[in-house]
């Protein structure tokens, strides 16, 4: 059809048809009675036939316009069922928390089960993932990550520089008894080696070289690519690990891990926060993002948990 109505007129006449009066449409569509007539006649004019006709004191659809009616009436109910299943689409699918491995497993996991209990209606899906989001490819709404790869992302926010301090099992600490941090390059020692595409956090060649001692690198130590592990290690007495404040924290105020010299080093990054812009529109998804960043700040704001032990 060439001749199409502007959209506002086929929306008052479809609202008019349906409800009987121009009062309803008007009401229902936020415009004056006038309003409603005015775009109405409009219609008429482009279309070239009457779709209102009076019938004493009232106006009904003309034989035209119960036509017409029938037939936009038709398309209007497809817009609003889509409407409906995007609502309905919106409250089930939930959100989806993409984040680094270590950091999901040893720092986000217990906060984000504590967060869920506060929000009942919520669902919540917790990805542990090295691989960067693709969020116009994959079904996820908020990434956690680290360091430069925040420049992937259209929408992100800092959230926390990390601190790194020298922590081992008790049993450990009463078999070595370390007098001064230099005795803790004496002990045996876990390393962690990130993958390539993040600076990784300071080893122990930059622990000592913080307290003005030289590192030499002795047989048998052993490396771990995942943080968790490394601290997992610790835990269980197989050596001092350079432990993040955010995945041993907890550890550490349990006095599973202790820490005999509070000498922190700084990550050289901060963990960033993106999202989807769409994840905003679902439910809960503007509580979970402050959530995130407000629980994200705290922890930079953290000190060492626990009194050092020596």
């Amino acid at each position: 059809m060439s001749r199409l109505p502007p959209l506002r007129a086929i929306q008052a006449f479809e609202a008019f048809g349906r409800l009987g009066s121009v009062t309803g449409a008007a009401e229902e569509l936020g415009v004056s009675p006038g309003a409603i007539s005015q775009q109405i006649r409009k219609a008429e004019a482009v279309l070239g036939a009457p779709l209102l006709e009076r019938r004493g004191r009232v106006v009904a659809l003309s034989a035209w316009g119960r036509l017409y009616h029938e037939a936009v009436s038709a398309g209007f109910d497809r817009i609003r069922e889509a409407g409906d299943l995007l609502d309905r689409a919106r409250s089930q699918s939930g959100l989806t928390v993409s984040c680094l491995p270590s950091l999901a497993g040893k720092w986000l996991a217990p906060r984000l089960l504590d967060w869920q209990a506060r929000h009942p209606g919520a669902t919540v899906r917790l990805i542990g993932a090295e691989a960067e989001t693709r969020f116009a490819e994959e079904q996820v709404d908020f990434r956690i990550s680290y360091g430069a790869k925040a420049r992937d992302y259209a929408h992100h926010v800092e959230l926390f520089t990390d601190r790194v301090v020298p922590a081992c099992a008790p049993g450990l600490l009463r078999r070595h008894r370390p007098k001064r941090p230099v005795d803790i390059l004496g002990c045996p020692l876990l390393g962690i080696e990130w993958a390539r595409d993040h600076r990784p956090p300071p080893g122990w060649a930059e622990w000592a070289a913080g307290i003005g001692e030289a590192y030499r690198p002795a047989a048998g130590e052993v490396a771990f690519s995942l943080s968790s592990a490394a601290i997992d290690a610790a835990i269980t007495g197989r050596g001092f690990v350079l432990a993040q404040l955010s995945m041993a924290g907890d550890d550490i105020a349990s006095g599973r891990l202790v820490v005999p010299f509070d000498l922190p080093l700084r990550l050289p990054d901060p963990y960033f926060l993106a999202w989807d812009p769409s994840a905003l529109g679902k439910p809960h998804g503007v509580r979970l993002r402050s959530w995130l960043v407000s629980v994200a700040r705290r922890q930079g704001a953290r000190p060492p948990n626990g009194r050092p032990a020596g």
